[in-house]
């Protein structure tokens, strides 16, 4: 698989270089062992790179010496192709950098995936860029360089996942890390993988812990800053391409035996240059006027493939059926090393180190025309590449650098006091205004701190490391008194967390539309931070289209987007007034995403929704949900009434209880919306209630035995068969199908007891007396008392189903608290709080009210106070000596007036009464002209009885018994 040049001594310029190394070798380690092979293979790979008719341009990551050295031989060579280490479906994408200001990254997202595991979904791929890196420079002058075409001829993002193994998806290598950073700027790119040009770091744990130890660092960015970059910086050309070479030769020999981890890194290189290869042949291009800048690592590949002369024939795979959406999305430093795993800062202190390289060396950079925050640049040359013939040998390749450089002392970088003194002021300053006590002695010791550790570290000048170092040690408290430790400032001052924006150009559609509604508000929406939107609907109904699109930005976006201050937006109800804090721009990155899954913020709200309802785990609560958020956002009967459907779907399918609670919150709204807003009920939701009646009450006598339906369930079940009846029963529902289920529920839970008893109270098979002498009955058992908590959840979960047993709730709770004694009472008391708070919360109001109704409402009269449910009832009416009530004669004033009113002036009758033995009213015999006629409807013959006849003329049911009958047949239905 690998291939290894061995040129012999003469025949190359390193031959001097190679007969050290070997002597080296022989003298640390007593012979030719796999130390020599180490040395001298790390010189032929540089060898072999460097005689490569197709330049090749070695980089590391956002590196200020790479990137210097590329603006340098940019403008020295003017290549007429650069092939670029980057995912080959992103180059279309880098265009756009021009509307952007730095950092951004180019993100490849795919949330329809074919090919791939589904639990991997959504695949997202990142490849943040800044100004102080190598990529961007070639990138900035392929773009506005005419007659330069720029070549990604990196794997896609589609092999980047189809190269992984299967079992780990998240561990993705792909010169990045999948870290999860926690703080906002660091998240700015998500989970998604991270590809980054040039990753130069040694995958041999030891040889890292010795560099950094022996090199008096703490972190690998430490290390490359002061033993790589600062060296570098003043290089030539030749010295840093040979150097580059090195470097990547040593990582690579010295790295693990990670088989996946060596396969893919051979892979890339293979699928590179067979990438360039195929151009070079399409297009005719002479390798001489190219350059292939990818990173260190993989310029001293043993591939194969290698070159454009290699051999071997790599055959790309095909992509997968997965649909892949591209754009670009604000990044920061901080995003970036929380990425790529990076000292916190380091990115900052890079771009600063920038800053000074092209003040120090007058490098002019390339830059984007019209790129934002850059001066305007004057229009470029055409390309004018150097004179080089076919077969001569590239810059580099004729004579050893190496060897010179390695032999070279550092030089040494004398102290820039004002420099160093200007820091010191300027954190100082800083700490005083985050609330620490600093003083003028607080600079002069982080001062002298600063060359203190660089001397202690054999620096002849402070590093921004040593810097931040002594500002901790002197300034930094045990506690830190604002929201930013000393760290943190000396980041800030070292240039801060820069952070990225898109431009509007370079937004998706769905995006800039999203701008384009919300224009009305005339607000800047794109810039970082909190806008405060006012929107009066009812001098500006204008606004109200920018309602809706904040509310579906709500529902679409993340926590904090667009979070409403005043207002809100329920089925039925709309708001006059709203107030809202917007903060688009710091979620660029969520917006541009929606923008990869349509065009209209409606379009991905659909979407979504039927990708909730329509989904293989979708219960009827989340359909429910999304019919209701169909009608709230969308507006869209046909898309309720399809959503509503495929409820009614679920609803039959489901064989548990679980989402009875937020089924039956979900359809008494949606019923409650439909009553007061539609002229008919939409045909689903009927179809809905009479199939989840009939559900119901066939999981009702399992749901009460079952231990995993807890009684919120069933209650939950109980209050929608109630609440739901008189609608299900004109649908044609039978209300003996909900009887015989609670006759055949036979629960052994406490709460699911009490909750049973609710039930039959509600259905009539219980009386509300026999209920309290049940309460009663379990006050009085001591064995039962210590489970009476579990009573009253139940009782306190019946509410939902009986809201009237209020009363009754109330009642068992006060007589706890007066019957119990307190030596029972008072271990009792946490667990009734226990009960009530975790299992009852939304229905604890209803009982504190009803609570409220009963009790006196001062602390005087509790005293004197009885409880309704202790009183003595009032003693019924005593009949009068004619079998009347007692009532009218003792208050006759009432019916005085009523008589007088009536025109009557008979009088009272005499208090005899009528004769012995009579029973009935004397109005029927008074009057019986209507008597006759009702006998005469219903076909009665018989006569009336004597008036002097033992029967009196009271008992009309035995003078017309068929009269009596057929009355009592109409009454009764029977």
């Amino acid at each position: 698989m690998s291939q290894t040049l061995e040129p012999g001594p003469a025949a190359t310029p390193f031959a001097a270089l190679r007969g050290q190394l070997h002597e080296a070798a022989a003298h640390f380690a007593g012979g030719t062992d796999a130390l020599e092979e180490i040395l001298l293979g790390m010189v032929d790979d540089v060898d072999r790179a460097a005689a490569e008719p197709l330049e090749i341009f070695p980089v590391c990551h956002h590196s200020p010496a790479s990137a210097l050295a590329m603006a340098r031989r940019l403008r020295e060579k003017q290549p007429k192709v650069v092939y670029l280490e980057l995912c080959e479906d992103m180059a279309p994408l880098l265009t756009e950098l021009r509307n952007c200001r730095l950092p951004v990254a180019v993100q490849a997202f795919a949330s329809d995936i074919g090919g791939f595991p589904p639990e991997w979904a959504p695949l997202s791929v990142v490849a943040p860029v800044t100004e102080a890196s190598a990529e961007y420079q070639a990138i900035a002058y392929a773009l506005d360089t005419p007659g330069v075409e720029l070549v990604a001829v990196d794997r896609s993002c589609d092999h980047v996942f189809q190269w992984q193994t299967r079992d780990e998806p998240a561990e993705v290598d792909t010169e990045g890390s999948g870290a999860k950073p926690t703080e906002t700027d660091a998240a700015l790119h998500g989970e998604a993988v991270g590809i980054e040009m040039g990753d130069l770091r040694p995958r041999f744990a030891e040889l890292e812990e010795h560099l950094l130890r022996h090199g008096k660092v703490r972190h690998w960015s430490e290390w490359w800053h002061q033993y790589v970059e600062v060296p570098l910086g003043d290089s030539d050309h030749d010295s840093y391409r040979q150097v580059m070479f090195l470097i990547g030769s040593l990582f690579r020999r010295l790295a693990p035996g990670d088989a996946d981890r060596v396969r893919v890194d051979e892979d890339r290189e293979r699928y590179m240059w067979t990438r360039m290869r195929e151009h070079l042949a399409a297009t005719g291009t002479d390798p001489a006027d190219c350059l292939y800048v990818c990173g260190a690592f993989h310029a001293a590949s043993h591939v194969e493939e290698f070159g454009v002369h290699g051999s071997g024939g790599f055959t790309i795979s095909p992509r997968t059926a997965t649909t892949w959406q591209y754009g670009l999305i604000p990044s920061s430093h901080t995003a970036i090393e929380a990425q790529f795993g990076l000292a916190s800062g380091s990115v900052s202190i890079a771009a600063t180190h920038w800053a000074k390289n092209l003040k120090r060396t007058r490098v002019k950079p390339y830059r984007l025309e019209g790129q934002a925050g850059t001066k305007k640049a004057r229009p470029p040359k055409s390309a004018a590449p150097t004179a080089v013939m076919p077969g001569t040998v590239p810059p580099g390749a004729g004579e050893d650098r190496l060897s010179d450089f390695l032999r070279r002392p550092p030089a040494l970088d004398t102290l820039d006091e004002a420099e160093l003194l200007g820091w010191s002021v300027d954190i100082v300053r800083a700490a005083r205004r985050s609330g620490y006590l600093a003083s003028t002695a607080d600079a002069i010791a982080v001062f002298e701190t600063s060359i203190l550790l660089a001397g202690m570290r054999d620096r002849a000048k402070p590093t921004p490391y040593d810097f931040q170092d002594a500002a901790i040690t002197c300034i930094e408290k045990d506690t830190v008194p604002g929201r930013r430790d000393v760290r943190r400032l000396v980041e800030i001052m070292m240039g801060g967390d820069r952070i990225g924006q898109v431009g509007y150009d370079a937004l998706p559609p769905l995006a800039r539309d999203v701008h384009d509604r919300l224009a009305p508000l005339a607000l800047n929406l794109q810039q970082r931070g909190v806008r405060r939107a006012l929107l009066d609907m009812a001098s500006h109904p204008e606004l109200r289209a920018c309602s809706d699109v904040l509310w579906m930005l709500r529902r679409l976006m993340p926590a904090g987007a667009a979070r409403p201050i005043m207002g809100e937006r329920r089925l039925g109800e709309r708001s006059i007034q709203e107030s809202w804090d917007l903060s688009l721009g710091t979620h660029q990155r969520a917006l541009i995403e929606l923008g990869y899954e349509g065009v209209s913020l409606e379009q991905v709200l659909e979407q979504r929704l039927r990708r909730v309802a329509y989904g293989p785990q979708a219960t009827t609560a989340e359909v429910l949900a999304a019919v209701e958020d169909a009608t709230l956002y969308l507006g869209s009967r046909r898309l309720a009434e399809e959503l509503g459907s495929r409820a009614l779907e679920v609803l039959a399918a489901e064989r548990t209880v679980d989402g009875a609670p937020e089924v039956l919150r979900r359809v008494r709204g949606l019923l409650a919306y439909y009553r007061t807003n539609e002229a008919v009920q939409p045909a689903w939701i009927e179809s809905f209630v009479k199939t989840g009646y009939a559900h119901y009450c066939t999981l009702l006598p399992t749901a009460f035995t079952d231990d995993d339906a807890t009684v919120r369930h069933v209650a939950a079940m109980l209050g929608f068969l109630f609440s739901m009846e008189s609608l299900a029963l004109s649908l044609g529902c039978d209300r003996n199908q909900l009887e015989l289920a609670v006759a055949q529920a036979h629960p052994q839970d406490q709460a699911k007891t009490a909750l049973l008893w609710a039930a039959q109270v509600q259905l009539g098979a219980l009386s509300r007396e026999q209920l309290r002498t049940r309460c009663d009955e379990l006050l009085a058992n001591p064995l039962v008392v210590p489970s009476y908590p579990r009573y009253l959840s139940g009782f306190v979960h019946a509410l939902e189903p009986v809201p009237g047993l209020a009363d009754v709730v109330v009642e068992a709770v006060s007589n706890a608290f007066g019957r119990l004694p307190d030596p029972v009472l008072l271990p009792w008391l946490p667990s009734l709080i226990t009960t009530l708070r975790s299992n009852a919360a939304e229905l604890a109001p209803l009982l504190i009210r009803e609570a409220g109704r009963i009790f006196p409402a001062r602390l005087a009269a509790l005293d004197a106070w009885v409880p309704p449910w202790r009183q003595q009832p009032a003693a019924a009416p005593t009949a009068s000596a004619r079998g009347g009530v007692a009532l009218l004669p003792t208050h006759p004033a009432a019916c005085d007036a009523v008589a007088e009113l009536l025109g009557c002036t008979d009088g009272w009758a005499p208090a005899a009464g009528p004769p012995s033995g009579t029973t009935g009213a004397a109005l029927l015999p008074a009057h019986p002209a209507a008597c006759d006629a009702v006998a005469d409807l219903l076909g009665c013959d018989a006569p009336w009885a004597p008036s002097g006849s033992a029967l009196g003329p009271a008992p009309l049911t035995t003078r017309h018994p068929t009269t009596a009958q057929a009355v009592t047949a109409l009454l009764t239905g029977t």
